[in-house]
């Protein structure tokens, strides 16, 4: 290797921080062969779509071998592409096509649990002595044969199922047909780090790490304690589950991950410019977690907690409180935030449904996020503003909307197909009836309706990207807050020797606001307008003002 390479591969180690991760649910994004589910060749034909946004990287949720119990977050070989995505050589063709257009391809991986179908587990249940009999949680029923303990699922019931061969309980945190690895077992761990490896030596950039604090559990089987109703919030379950209503002690959230962790950031370390994002999954100890994940530069490089995913309205006092708890639990971590993702409702639907000017709400929300301190992670479909789809019962497919409805209504209407073109059949998803519905009020905003029109959200979100990227203290620098003034969220990124003031109008109605103390000059290029008189501006509803300190 030259030494040009070799300053290329180490100026570019440190691409993740600060990088905006394009997340893409493959079922639902491009359907290149006509049977309703989208394909890893759908998704190399829309990469142009995502350059021009200018994201730096792509996530695809699981594309593994699967029986679809869970929609791919139940893997039956890790080592291969299920059918109805494609093969091995689709996917080497769209990291190909990704890194000739720039793009990074992260890939997500489930190992906290696999399908019940995967030879391990068909093995493992055989017998108490087979060469896998403790590759998964293994527990005898009490003397009266009820479950080891008191664990729920967060798919609801009890996270553990009977099996009458091995006449043995065996643990799930998610639906019975997804049992847990036993990570305890250090040849469960070897197996699992060499399909890190398959994907690192087929050419991917990195890893979102699928429910991270799940991965081990209490040796000892100790029952939860209940959680004080005062405690309890809906963050990472909806608030009808009585998964709510234990405090998650010995099921997850192990300090024996902590080595784990080590043990596969080691093997990222084999491979140049490699970057991992952990979910980690907790109602009450997330953001100490995530601090825990990452600290020290040898576990995680960043993860994501469920603060800017709950229900929680977002003001600017739960802005500044959230970045603030991150910066006290993690304080030399690095997050990834992210306000929409494939498993919770549509931002602009959760915090913005009585919103009057949906577009305006749209880009100033998509500003917010992508000026914070971290990285980002933006949801396909986000870029058009699409709402969160209203399915009727009979067109569910998530198992988990099906067990809590109507109350919850699950996964599936953030979910539907993207939409390219408002001209064609099914938003030009699929030339047939797709897996899940395309509602109309999508197709009125398809790529094809807002390409081209500078007042879109789609453009939106193309300027700001680029704007974004023209100041490095956007993706890198630190942050500081001001005092909020009515609804206007105020903070200053610092890297270097460039200060940069974001000012968020998060009201209806247009707010007064004076600039803190210093020479400001107001910057462009980000779409945004309003009125300066001196050191006070005028900014309209749902808008937005940037300066550089002189």
């Amino acid at each position: 290797m030259s030494l040009a390479s070799q300053s290329n591969l180490i100026a570019d180690k440190d691409w993740w921080r600060g990088a905006v991760i394009y997340q893409i649910y493959p079922r639902s994004y491009q359907d290149s062969n006509g049977d309703g589910i989208g394909d890893l060749k759908g998704i190399t034909a829309r990469l142009p779509h995502v350059a021009s946004l200018g994201a730096d990287a792509i996530w695809i949720s699981p594309f593994f071998t699967s029986p679809m119990r869970d929609f791919g977050y139940d893997v039956s070989d890790y080592e291969n592409v299920d059918a109805i995505f494609g093969t091995l050589i689709d996917f080497d063709t769209l990291i190909a096509e990704a890194h000739r257009l720039g793009i990074k391809v992260m890939i997500d991986l489930v190992i906290s649990h696999s399908s019940d179908q995967h030879p391990w587990f068909v093995e493992s249940r055989t017998s108490k002595t087979n060469a896998k009999a403790d590759w998964y949680v293994w527990a005898d029923a009490k003397p009266d044969g009820t479950p080891p303990n008191n664990w729920l699922s967060i798919f609801g019931g009890s996270a553990w199922a009977w099996d009458p061969t091995r006449m043995q309980y065996y643990m799930h945190n998610f639906l019975t047909s997804q049992p847990d690895m036993n990570l305890h077992n250090p040849e469960v761990q070897d197996r699992l780090l060499d399909v890190v490896r398959f994907w690192l030596k087929r050419g991917v950039d990195g890893f979102r790490l699928d429910t991270i604090n799940f991965y081990f559990h209490d040796r000892l089987l100790r029952d939860n304690p209940a959680l004080a109703p005062e405690r309890r919030n809906a963050s990472t379950a909806p608030a009808v589950n009585p998964y709510n209503f234990q405090e998650h002690l010995y099921d997850k959230n192990r300090p024996e991950n902590l080595e784990f962790l080590k043990r596969f950031r080691a093997v990222l370390e084999e491979f140049p410019a490699i970057a991992a994002v952990g979910e980690v999954g907790d109602s009450q100890r997330g953001l100490e977690i995530v601090g825990e994940y990452t600290s020290g530069n040898d576990k995680m490089h960043m993860c994501y907690a469920f603060e800017f995913l709950a229900p929680d309205p977002l003001t600017p006092e739960r802005v500044e409180e959230v970045m603030k708890d991150f910066g006290a639990a993690a304080p030399d971590g690095w997050a990834c935030w992210a306000f929409s993702n494939h498993d919770v409702m549509r931002h602009v639907s959760r915090w913005g449904s009585l919103v009057a000017d949906h577009d305006a709400f749209a880009k100033l929300y998509a500003s917010l996020l992508m000026t914070l301190r971290g990285s980002v992670c933006l949801y396909q479909g986000e870029e058009l503003a699409l709402t969160e789809a209203d399915l009727a019962y009979q067109d569910l497919q998530d198992p988990y909307g099906i067990q809590f409805w109507p109350e919850f209504k699950g996964r599936d209407g953030c979910r539907t197909p993207m939409v390219w073109d408002s001209q064609v059949a099914q938003g030009g998803f699929s030339t047939v009836k797709p897996w899940l519905p395309v509602p109309v009020e999508h197709i009125l905003r398809a790529v094809s309706v807002q390409q081209g029109d500078e007042n879109s959200v789609l453009e939106h979100y193309r300027r700001f990207i680029a704007f974004r990227k023209q100041y490095p203290a956007f993706a890198k620098g630190e942050i500081e807050f001001e005092d909020p003034q009515d609804d206007a969220l105020i903070f200053t990124r610092e890297f270097g020797n460039e200060t940069l003031l974001c000012i968020f109008n998060m009201g209806p109605a247009e707010t007064n606001v004076t600039l803190p103390a210093g020479e400001w000059q107001a910057l462009t290029g980000h779409g945004f307008t309003s009125n300066n008189y001196g050191d006070r501006i005028d900014i309209p509803a749902w808008g937005a003002y940037f300066a550089r300190l002189a």
